[in-house]
């Protein structure tokens, strides 16, 4: 099953790799595919790349929805 996961982006670097905060975990992405996309955003996130601007109340029900099952989001998952 493939998943994307909501992330609030915390910079974006000049080369559009930005530092997320997914969940209280910390990454790295490309936003190469969401060229609007600008510090305090929530993107979609699948395999390393954010893939859809979304807007923070999708975000939050997303997450709450995952914290219910947290198999979703076991280690490595994110």
């Amino acid at each position: 099953m493939c998943l994307a996961i909501p992330a609030r982006i915390e910079s974006i670097d000049e080369d559009r790799v930005a530092s997320v905060d997914i969940m209280g975990v910390k990454r790295q992405i490309a936003v190469d595919l969401v060229p609007k996309a600008q510090i305090g955003d929530y993107v979609l996130v699948h395999a390393g790349y954010g893939i859809e601007i979304v807007s923070e109340e999708f975000a939050q029900e997303t997450i709450d929805l995952i914290r219910e099952f947290p198999e979703l989001a076991m280690d490595g998952a994110l």
